[in-house]
Protein backbone atom coordinates (compact mmCIF):
# COMPACT_ATOMS: atom_id res chain seq x y z
CA UNK A 1 0.00 0.00 0.00
CA UNK A 2 1.36 3.64 -0.64
CA UNK A 3 1.65 6.00 1.99
CA UNK A 4 -0.66 8.76 -0.21
CA UNK A 5 -3.14 6.74 0.37
CA UNK A 6 -3.67 6.66 4.05
CA UNK A 7 -5.23 10.00 3.55
CA UNK A 8 -8.09 8.41 2.03
CA UNK A 9 -7.79 5.17 4.31
CA UNK A 10 -7.89 6.68 7.22
CA UNK A 11 -10.55 9.01 7.08
CA UNK A 12 -12.92 5.65 5.20
CA UNK A 13 -12.13 3.42 8.66
CA UNK A 14 -13.33 6.28 10.71
CA UNK A 15 -16.59 6.02 8.94
CA UNK A 16 -16.62 2.74 10.06
CA UNK A 17 -15.50 3.41 13.19
CA UNK A 18 -18.15 5.49 13.99
CA UNK A 19 -21.58 3.23 12.98
CA UNK A 20 -21.29 1.38 15.99
CA UNK A 21 -20.76 4.31 18.24
CA UNK A 22 -23.86 4.76 20.83
CA UNK A 23 -23.20 8.29 22.44
CA UNK A 24 -21.80 11.76 21.82
CA UNK A 25 -18.40 10.66 24.04
CA UNK A 26 -17.88 7.64 21.85
CA UNK A 27 -18.22 10.32 18.45
CA UNK A 28 -15.58 12.56 20.04
CA UNK A 29 -13.24 10.12 20.51
CA UNK A 30 -13.12 8.81 17.01
CA UNK A 31 -13.19 12.43 15.49
CA UNK A 32 -10.42 13.00 17.81
CA UNK A 33 -8.03 10.16 17.21
CA UNK A 34 -8.74 10.01 13.19
CA UNK A 35 -8.05 13.85 13.24
CA UNK A 36 -4.77 13.41 15.00
CA UNK A 37 -3.62 10.41 12.97
CA UNK A 38 -4.09 12.86 9.68
CA UNK A 39 -2.42 15.53 11.01
CA UNK A 40 0.36 13.11 11.98
CA UNK A 41 0.13 12.03 9.01
CA UNK A 42 0.70 15.02 7.29
CA UNK A 43 3.70 16.26 9.13
CA UNK A 44 5.51 13.21 8.59
CA UNK A 45 4.36 13.51 4.59
CA UNK A 46 6.16 16.94 5.17
CA UNK A 47 9.43 15.68 6.32
CA UNK A 48 9.85 12.87 4.07
CA UNK A 49 9.35 15.16 1.01
CA UNK A 50 12.06 17.54 2.68
CA UNK A 51 13.91 14.56 2.77
CA UNK A 52 13.80 13.45 -0.86
CA UNK A 53 14.24 16.99 -1.75
CA UNK A 54 17.71 17.43 0.17
CA UNK A 55 18.90 14.18 -1.22
CA UNK A 56 18.57 15.48 -4.60
CA UNK A 57 15.39 13.54 -5.53
CA UNK A 58 13.95 16.36 -8.34
CA UNK A 59 11.22 13.78 -10.12
CA UNK A 60 7.68 16.62 -10.97
CA UNK A 61 5.99 14.26 -8.31
CA UNK A 62 7.18 12.26 -5.45
CA UNK A 63 5.90 9.09 -3.39
CA UNK A 64 3.80 8.36 -6.63
CA UNK A 65 1.63 4.82 -7.06
CA UNK A 66 -1.07 3.74 -9.77
CA UNK A 67 -3.47 1.43 -10.48
CA UNK A 68 -5.02 0.96 -13.35
CA UNK A 69 -8.93 1.00 -12.48
CA UNK A 70 -10.85 1.42 -15.99
CA UNK A 71 -8.84 0.50 -18.77
CA UNK A 72 -11.28 0.81 -21.68
CA UNK A 73 -10.61 4.84 -21.04
CA UNK A 74 -7.40 4.37 -19.53
CA UNK A 75 -8.58 5.87 -16.18
CA UNK A 76 -6.09 5.19 -13.26
CA UNK A 77 -6.32 5.35 -9.43
CA UNK A 78 -2.68 7.88 -9.68
CA UNK A 79 -1.33 9.28 -6.50
CA UNK A 80 1.58 12.05 -6.11
CA UNK A 81 2.89 14.85 -4.22
CA UNK A 82 4.65 17.58 -5.24
CA UNK A 83 5.35 20.79 -2.47
CA UNK A 84 1.96 22.43 -3.37
CA UNK A 85 0.25 19.09 -2.64
CA UNK A 86 2.16 18.72 0.46
CA UNK A 87 0.93 22.42 2.08
CA UNK A 88 -2.20 22.02 0.86
CA UNK A 89 -2.74 18.15 2.52
CA UNK A 90 -1.24 19.73 5.58
CA UNK A 91 -3.49 22.63 5.92
CA UNK A 92 -6.47 19.82 5.32
CA UNK A 93 -5.44 18.00 8.53
CA UNK A 94 -4.91 21.39 10.72
CA UNK A 95 -8.47 22.65 10.00
CA UNK A 96 -10.00 18.76 10.08
CA UNK A 97 -8.10 18.10 13.38
CA UNK A 98 -9.24 22.07 15.32
CA UNK A 99 -13.02 21.60 13.04
CA UNK A 100 -13.63 18.77 15.36
CA UNK A 101 -13.36 20.46 18.45
CA UNK A 102 -15.17 23.34 17.48
CA UNK A 103 -17.79 21.16 16.88
CA UNK A 104 -17.45 19.39 20.30
CA UNK A 105 -20.91 20.16 21.07
CA UNK A 106 -22.45 20.27 17.65
CA UNK A 107 -26.52 18.47 18.10
CA UNK A 108 -28.75 16.94 16.61
CA UNK A 109 -27.21 14.00 15.83
CA UNK A 110 -23.57 14.38 15.71
CA UNK A 111 -22.54 10.70 14.65
CA UNK A 112 -24.15 11.77 11.24
CA UNK A 113 -22.76 14.84 11.38
CA UNK A 114 -18.81 13.85 11.79
CA UNK A 115 -19.54 11.12 9.24
CA UNK A 116 -20.70 13.46 6.26
CA UNK A 117 -18.18 16.14 7.74
CA UNK A 118 -15.07 13.03 6.84
CA UNK A 119 -16.97 12.37 3.87
CA UNK A 120 -16.21 15.89 3.04
CA UNK A 121 -12.76 15.50 3.62
CA UNK A 122 -12.09 12.21 1.77
CA UNK A 123 -12.84 14.66 -1.39
CA UNK A 124 -10.60 17.25 -0.81
CA UNK A 125 -7.57 14.79 0.74
CA UNK A 126 -8.48 12.31 -2.37
CA UNK A 127 -8.16 15.72 -4.81
CA UNK A 128 -4.71 16.76 -4.02
CA UNK A 129 -3.05 13.79 -4.02
CA UNK A 130 -4.56 12.73 -7.18
CA UNK A 131 -2.68 12.84 -10.76
CA UNK A 132 -5.24 11.37 -12.60
CA UNK A 133 -7.61 13.88 -13.97
CA UNK A 134 -10.89 11.49 -13.88
CA UNK A 135 -10.18 10.14 -10.19
CA UNK A 136 -9.43 13.96 -9.10
CA UNK A 137 -12.76 14.60 -10.43
CA UNK A 138 -14.56 11.95 -8.72
CA UNK A 139 -12.83 13.06 -5.46
CA UNK A 140 -13.87 16.87 -6.15
CA UNK A 141 -17.55 16.01 -6.47
CA UNK A 142 -17.51 13.76 -3.49
CA UNK A 143 -16.12 16.72 -1.77
CA UNK A 144 -18.90 19.20 -2.98
CA UNK A 145 -21.89 16.42 -2.32
CA UNK A 146 -22.08 16.47 1.73
CA UNK A 147 -22.11 20.35 1.48
CA UNK A 148 -25.80 20.42 0.97
CA UNK A 149 -26.89 18.11 3.92
CA UNK A 150 -24.72 19.64 6.54
CA UNK A 151 -25.79 23.05 5.68
CA UNK A 152 -29.86 22.06 5.07
CA UNK A 153 -29.52 19.61 8.50
CA UNK A 154 -27.35 21.19 10.77
CA UNK A 155 -27.14 24.96 9.47
CA UNK A 156 -29.02 28.21 10.80
CA UNK A 157 -31.43 30.91 9.16
CA UNK A 158 -32.24 30.60 5.62
CA UNK A 159 -30.46 27.35 5.61
CA UNK A 160 -32.32 25.16 3.04
CA UNK A 161 -32.87 28.03 0.53
CA UNK A 162 -28.71 28.15 0.88
CA UNK A 163 -27.95 24.63 0.72
CA UNK A 164 -29.67 24.75 -2.48
CA UNK A 165 -28.13 27.70 -4.11
CA UNK A 166 -24.42 26.24 -2.96
CA UNK A 167 -25.05 22.55 -4.49
CA UNK A 168 -26.66 24.06 -8.03
CA UNK A 169 -24.00 27.01 -8.19
CA UNK A 170 -21.19 24.45 -7.51
CA UNK A 171 -22.60 21.06 -9.80
CA UNK A 172 -22.80 24.17 -12.67
CA UNK A 173 -19.37 24.48 -12.08
CA UNK A 174 -18.98 20.84 -11.98
CA UNK A 175 -20.52 20.65 -15.51
CA UNK A 176 -17.96 23.18 -17.12
CA UNK A 177 -15.31 21.05 -15.61
CA UNK A 178 -16.35 17.87 -17.01
CA UNK A 179 -16.43 19.49 -20.27
CA UNK A 180 -12.83 20.80 -19.81
CA UNK A 181 -11.32 17.35 -18.91
CA UNK A 182 -13.04 15.33 -21.84
CA UNK A 183 -11.79 18.19 -24.00
CA UNK A 184 -8.56 17.94 -22.23
CA UNK A 185 -8.52 14.08 -22.37
CA UNK A 186 -9.61 13.60 -26.12
CA UNK A 187 -6.64 16.14 -26.51
CA UNK A 188 -4.11 13.61 -24.93
CA UNK A 189 -2.83 11.85 -27.10
CA UNK A 190 0.81 12.30 -27.78
CA UNK A 191 1.94 10.98 -31.64
CA UNK A 192 0.35 7.58 -32.08
CA UNK A 193 0.05 7.15 -28.62
CA UNK A 194 -3.28 6.24 -26.21
CA UNK A 195 -5.82 9.10 -24.50
CA UNK A 196 -4.73 9.31 -20.87
CA UNK A 197 -6.24 11.32 -17.95
CA UNK A 198 -2.84 11.30 -16.27
CA UNK A 199 -1.67 15.15 -15.65
CA UNK A 200 2.43 14.50 -15.80
CA UNK A 201 1.51 12.66 -19.57
CA UNK A 202 -0.76 15.69 -20.72
CA UNK A 203 1.94 18.11 -19.81
CA UNK A 204 4.27 16.18 -21.91
CA UNK A 205 2.13 16.90 -25.27
CA UNK A 206 1.05 20.16 -26.42
CA UNK A 207 -2.69 20.93 -27.19
CA UNK A 208 -3.45 22.46 -30.16
CA UNK A 209 -3.86 26.27 -29.79
CA UNK A 210 -7.25 25.90 -30.70
CA UNK A 211 -8.58 23.62 -27.99
CA UNK A 212 -7.23 25.27 -25.63
CA UNK A 213 -8.94 28.35 -26.37
CA UNK A 214 -12.25 26.36 -25.91
CA UNK A 215 -11.12 24.39 -23.25
CA UNK A 216 -9.31 26.20 -20.80
CA UNK A 217 -12.27 28.80 -20.00
CA UNK A 218 -14.46 25.96 -19.36
CA UNK A 219 -11.91 24.95 -16.80
CA UNK A 220 -11.09 27.77 -15.36
CA UNK A 221 -14.57 28.83 -15.02
CA UNK A 222 -15.48 25.43 -13.95
CA UNK A 223 -12.69 25.76 -10.77
CA UNK A 224 -13.17 29.39 -10.83
CA UNK A 225 -17.05 28.73 -9.37
CA UNK A 226 -15.69 26.92 -6.43
CA UNK A 227 -12.79 29.79 -5.91
CA UNK A 228 -15.63 32.32 -5.39
CA UNK A 229 -15.05 34.59 -8.67
CA UNK A 230 -17.06 37.31 -9.80
CA UNK A 231 -19.67 37.25 -10.95
CA UNK A 232 -20.07 33.36 -9.29
CA UNK A 233 -19.40 34.32 -6.30
CA UNK A 234 -23.09 34.74 -4.63
CA UNK A 235 -23.27 30.92 -3.33
CA UNK A 236 -20.65 32.00 -0.99
CA UNK A 237 -21.81 34.23 1.37
CA UNK A 238 -25.22 32.89 1.75
CA UNK A 239 -23.72 28.73 2.11
CA UNK A 240 -21.05 30.28 4.99
CA UNK A 241 -23.74 32.45 6.96
CA UNK A 242 -25.88 29.28 6.84
CA UNK A 243 -23.50 26.71 7.24
CA UNK A 244 -22.74 25.11 11.04
CA UNK A 245 -19.32 26.37 12.63
CA UNK A 246 -16.97 23.34 11.57
CA UNK A 247 -18.67 23.13 7.99
CA UNK A 248 -17.41 26.89 7.31
CA UNK A 249 -14.38 25.96 8.42
CA UNK A 250 -13.91 23.70 6.00
CA UNK A 251 -15.57 25.10 3.48
CA UNK A 252 -14.07 28.12 3.73
CA UNK A 253 -10.48 26.73 4.79
CA UNK A 254 -10.14 24.25 2.19
CA UNK A 255 -13.08 23.78 0.11
CA UNK A 256 -12.50 26.75 -1.81
CA UNK A 257 -9.00 25.90 -1.97
CA UNK A 258 -10.01 23.21 -4.63
CA UNK A 259 -10.69 26.44 -6.75
CA UNK A 260 -7.53 27.59 -6.96
CA UNK A 261 -5.78 24.65 -6.92
CA UNK A 262 -7.63 22.97 -9.67
CA UNK A 263 -7.17 26.37 -12.08
CA UNK A 264 -3.06 26.13 -10.76
CA UNK A 265 -3.34 22.28 -11.45
CA UNK A 266 -5.41 22.08 -15.14
CA UNK A 267 -6.42 25.26 -16.21
CA UNK A 268 -3.21 27.00 -16.17
CA UNK A 269 -0.55 24.14 -16.47
CA UNK A 270 -1.75 22.29 -19.21
CA UNK A 271 -3.39 24.97 -21.31
CA UNK A 272 -0.28 27.63 -20.99
CA UNK A 273 -1.22 29.01 -24.62
CA UNK A 274 -4.97 29.51 -23.79
CA UNK A 275 -3.34 30.91 -20.16
CA UNK A 276 -1.44 33.92 -21.64
CA UNK A 277 -4.00 35.07 -24.27
CA UNK A 278 -6.78 35.11 -22.04
CA UNK A 279 -5.46 35.77 -18.48
CA UNK A 280 -6.83 39.06 -19.20
CA UNK A 281 -9.95 39.03 -18.99
CA UNK A 282 -10.19 36.65 -16.41
CA UNK A 283 -7.77 39.33 -14.28
CA UNK A 284 -10.64 41.77 -14.47
CA UNK A 285 -13.14 39.43 -13.43
CA UNK A 286 -10.73 38.52 -10.15
CA UNK A 287 -9.88 42.03 -9.72
CA UNK A 288 -12.99 42.84 -8.99
CA UNK A 289 -14.06 39.85 -6.78
CA UNK A 290 -10.60 41.41 -4.93
CA UNK A 291 -12.53 44.94 -4.57
CA UNK A 292 -16.33 43.87 -4.79
CA UNK A 293 -15.72 41.29 -1.36
CA UNK A 294 -13.98 44.09 0.57
CA UNK A 295 -16.64 46.77 0.09
CA UNK A 296 -19.66 43.63 0.30
CA UNK A 297 -17.99 43.09 3.88
CA UNK A 298 -18.41 47.16 4.61
CA UNK A 299 -21.83 46.72 4.29
CA UNK A 300 -22.87 43.64 6.14
CA UNK A 301 -24.18 43.29 9.82
CA UNK A 302 -23.97 39.68 10.55
CA UNK A 303 -20.22 38.40 11.55
CA UNK A 304 -20.31 35.19 9.07
CA UNK A 305 -21.44 37.54 6.12
CA UNK A 306 -18.58 39.71 6.76
CA UNK A 307 -16.17 37.01 6.68
CA UNK A 308 -17.72 35.09 3.97
CA UNK A 309 -17.46 38.83 1.75
CA UNK A 310 -13.87 38.76 2.82
CA UNK A 311 -13.32 35.21 1.81
CA UNK A 312 -14.53 36.38 -1.87
CA UNK A 313 -11.94 38.97 -1.72
CA UNK A 314 -9.05 37.26 -0.30
CA UNK A 315 -10.30 34.05 -2.61
CA UNK A 316 -10.03 36.30 -5.72
CA UNK A 317 -6.81 37.51 -4.45
CA UNK A 318 -5.57 34.13 -5.41
CA UNK A 319 -6.71 33.84 -8.91
CA UNK A 320 -5.93 37.32 -9.47
CA UNK A 321 -2.05 36.05 -8.98
CA UNK A 322 -2.14 32.41 -10.55
CA UNK A 323 -3.41 34.65 -13.92
CA UNK A 324 -0.13 37.00 -13.52
CA UNK A 325 1.83 34.30 -14.97
CA UNK A 326 5.06 34.52 -12.67
CA UNK A 327 6.76 32.53 -10.43
CA UNK A 328 6.67 35.24 -7.82
CA UNK A 329 2.89 35.76 -7.70
CA UNK A 330 1.97 31.89 -8.20
CA UNK A 331 3.97 31.16 -5.11
CA UNK A 332 2.33 33.92 -3.25
CA UNK A 333 -0.94 32.54 -4.49
CA UNK A 334 -0.41 29.18 -2.95
CA UNK A 335 0.54 31.20 0.28
CA UNK A 336 -2.16 33.47 0.43
CA UNK A 337 -4.72 30.13 -0.01
CA UNK A 338 -2.66 28.47 3.04
CA UNK A 339 -2.89 31.85 4.78
CA UNK A 340 -6.38 32.42 4.08
CA UNK A 341 -7.25 28.79 5.05
CA UNK A 342 -5.82 29.33 8.78
CA UNK A 343 -7.02 33.13 9.26
CA UNK A 344 -10.57 32.47 7.91
CA UNK A 345 -10.71 28.77 9.95
CA UNK A 346 -9.80 30.67 12.38
CA UNK A 347 -12.33 33.51 11.92
CA UNK A 348 -15.31 31.42 11.50
CA UNK A 349 -14.64 28.87 14.86
CA UNK A 350 -14.57 32.58 16.88
CA UNK A 351 -18.25 33.60 15.63
CA UNK A 352 -19.58 30.32 16.09
CA UNK A 353 -18.66 30.52 19.53
CA UNK A 354 -19.65 33.98 20.08
CA UNK A 355 -23.21 33.11 18.38
CA UNK A 356 -23.45 30.09 20.64
CA UNK A 357 -23.28 31.64 23.95
CA UNK A 358 -25.28 35.41 22.40
CA UNK A 359 -27.22 33.96 20.10
CA UNK A 360 -26.85 36.30 17.71
CA UNK A 361 -24.77 37.45 14.71
CA UNK A 362 -25.78 40.87 14.45
CA UNK A 363 -22.59 43.28 15.43
CA UNK A 364 -25.23 46.00 16.65
CA UNK A 365 -26.45 43.77 18.94
CA UNK A 366 -23.20 42.92 20.78
CA UNK A 367 -20.89 45.53 22.36
CA UNK A 368 -18.31 45.39 25.23
CA UNK A 369 -17.20 41.47 24.83
CA UNK A 370 -13.85 42.26 25.79
CA UNK A 371 -15.29 42.78 29.23
CA UNK A 372 -17.14 39.42 29.37
CA UNK A 373 -14.85 36.69 27.26
CA UNK A 374 -11.36 38.89 26.84
CA UNK A 375 -9.72 35.24 25.39
CA UNK A 376 -11.94 35.25 22.74
CA UNK A 377 -12.54 38.77 22.19
CA UNK A 378 -8.05 38.85 21.66
CA UNK A 379 -8.56 36.15 19.81
CA UNK A 380 -11.27 37.59 17.07
CA UNK A 381 -8.88 41.24 17.66
CA UNK A 382 -5.53 38.70 16.32
CA UNK A 383 -8.07 37.15 13.28
CA UNK A 384 -8.54 40.40 11.87
CA UNK A 385 -4.99 41.38 12.04
CA UNK A 386 -4.07 38.77 10.22
CA UNK A 387 -6.58 39.53 7.63
CA UNK A 388 -5.66 43.16 6.98
CA UNK A 389 -2.15 41.98 6.81
CA UNK A 390 -0.39 43.04 9.69
CA UNK A 391 3.52 42.26 9.78
CA UNK A 392 4.27 39.03 11.54
CA UNK A 393 1.11 37.76 10.57
CA UNK A 394 0.40 35.17 7.51
CA UNK A 395 -1.58 37.41 5.74
CA UNK A 396 1.37 39.93 4.99
CA UNK A 397 3.52 37.49 3.74
CA UNK A 398 1.05 36.09 1.18
CA UNK A 399 -0.45 39.69 0.25
CA UNK A 400 2.98 41.15 0.12
CA UNK A 401 4.69 38.38 -2.14
CA UNK A 402 1.51 38.56 -4.21
CA UNK A 403 1.85 42.26 -4.86
CA UNK A 404 5.38 42.47 -5.82
CA UNK A 405 4.77 39.64 -8.58
CA UNK A 406 1.88 41.30 -10.14
CA UNK A 407 3.69 44.95 -10.02
CA UNK A 408 6.88 43.23 -11.66
CA UNK A 409 4.59 43.58 -15.08
CA UNK A 410 6.17 46.58 -16.53
CA UNK A 411 2.92 47.07 -18.21
CA UNK A 412 -0.02 49.70 -17.81
CA UNK A 413 -2.65 47.17 -17.86
CA UNK A 414 -0.92 44.61 -15.27
CA UNK A 415 0.28 47.78 -13.11
CA UNK A 416 -3.41 49.18 -12.47
CA UNK A 417 -4.94 46.10 -11.55
CA UNK A 418 -2.31 45.56 -9.35
CA UNK A 419 -2.86 49.17 -7.49
CA UNK A 420 -6.81 48.05 -7.69
CA UNK A 421 -5.71 45.17 -5.95
CA UNK A 422 -3.99 46.79 -3.71
CA UNK A 423 -5.99 49.52 -2.34
CA UNK A 424 -8.51 46.29 -0.98
CA UNK A 425 -5.99 46.28 2.21
CA UNK A 426 -7.37 49.59 2.91
CA UNK A 427 -10.98 48.79 2.52
CA UNK A 428 -10.35 45.25 4.72
CA UNK A 429 -8.76 47.71 7.49
CA UNK A 430 -11.81 49.33 7.63
CA UNK A 431 -14.76 46.50 7.76
CA UNK A 432 -12.23 45.14 10.36
CA UNK A 433 -11.49 47.65 12.70
CA UNK A 434 -15.48 48.47 12.38
CA UNK A 435 -16.34 45.29 13.70
CA UNK A 436 -13.69 44.97 16.47
CA UNK A 437 -14.82 48.42 17.60
CA UNK A 438 -18.50 48.16 17.35
CA UNK A 439 -18.93 44.29 19.30
CA UNK A 440 -15.62 44.31 21.65
CA UNK A 441 -15.68 47.41 23.18
CA UNK A 442 -18.10 49.96 24.40
CA UNK A 443 -20.98 49.24 27.73
CA UNK A 444 -22.76 45.53 27.15
CA UNK A 445 -26.18 46.45 25.71
CA UNK A 446 -28.03 42.94 26.66
CA UNK A 447 -27.57 42.69 29.99
CA UNK A 448 -28.19 38.71 29.82
CA UNK A 449 -24.56 38.53 28.07
CA UNK A 450 -23.21 39.58 31.73
CA UNK A 451 -23.81 36.20 32.37
CA UNK A 452 -21.91 34.97 29.54
CA UNK A 453 -18.56 32.13 30.46
CA UNK A 454 -15.64 32.62 28.46
CA UNK A 455 -14.37 29.68 25.92
CA UNK A 456 -13.69 26.08 27.54
CA UNK A 457 -10.83 23.74 26.85
CA UNK A 458 -11.80 22.53 23.59
CA UNK A 459 -12.53 25.93 21.73
CA UNK A 460 -8.70 27.02 23.11
CA UNK A 461 -7.28 23.91 21.48
CA UNK A 462 -9.03 25.07 18.22
CA UNK A 463 -7.82 28.73 18.46
CA UNK A 464 -5.11 28.20 19.43
CA UNK A 465 -3.83 25.98 17.35
CA UNK A 466 -4.99 27.97 14.41
CA UNK A 467 -3.61 31.20 16.08
CA UNK A 468 0.07 29.55 15.81
CA UNK A 469 -0.02 28.49 12.64
CA UNK A 470 -0.90 31.95 11.58
CA UNK A 471 1.81 33.34 13.74
CA UNK A 472 3.90 30.75 12.44
CA UNK A 473 3.59 31.14 8.87
CA UNK A 474 4.04 34.87 9.38
CA UNK A 475 7.15 34.35 11.44
CA UNK A 476 8.61 32.03 9.54
CA UNK A 477 7.48 31.97 6.00
CA UNK A 478 10.66 30.99 3.99
CA UNK A 479 10.26 27.65 4.37
CA UNK A 480 7.49 27.03 2.82
CA UNK A 481 8.17 29.71 0.19
CA UNK A 482 11.00 27.34 -0.91
CA UNK A 483 8.65 24.44 -0.79
CA UNK A 484 6.25 26.03 -3.31
CA UNK A 485 9.18 27.69 -5.86
CA UNK A 486 10.73 24.10 -5.50
CA UNK A 487 7.82 22.33 -7.67
CA UNK A 488 7.09 25.91 -9.75
CA UNK A 489 10.44 24.89 -11.83
CA UNK A 490 8.57 22.63 -14.33
CA UNK A 491 5.54 25.50 -15.35
CA UNK A 492 8.58 27.05 -18.25
CA UNK A 493 5.92 27.35 -21.03
CA UNK A 494 3.44 28.67 -18.16
CA UNK A 495 5.68 31.38 -16.99
CA UNK A 496 7.06 32.72 -20.31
Amino acid sequence: MDFLSLFVIVPVLMLVAFLPCKNIKQVRTVAVIGSSVLLILSFVLLFMFLAERNAGNTAEMLFTADYLWYPALNIHYSVGVDGISVVMLLLSSIIVFTGTFASWNINPLPKDFFMWLILLSIGVFGFFISIDLFTMLLFYEVALIPMYLLIGLWGTGRKEYSAMKLTLMLMGGSAFLILGILGIYFNSAADGGALTFNLLEIGKVHIPIEMQRIFFPLTFVGFGVLGAMFPFHTWSPDGHASAPTAVSMLHAGVLMKLGGYGCFRIALSLMPDAAHEQAWIFLLLTGISVVYGAFGAIHQTDLKYINAYSSVSHCGLVLFALLMLNETATTGAIMQMLSHGLMTALFFALIGMIYGRTHTRDIREMQGLMRIMPFLSVCYVIAGLASLGLPGLSGFVAEMTIFVGSFAHDDLFHRILTIVAVSSIVITAVYILRVVGKILYGEVQDKHHLELTDAVWYEKVSVVGLIVCVAAMGCFPGWISDIIRGSLGGLTALFN
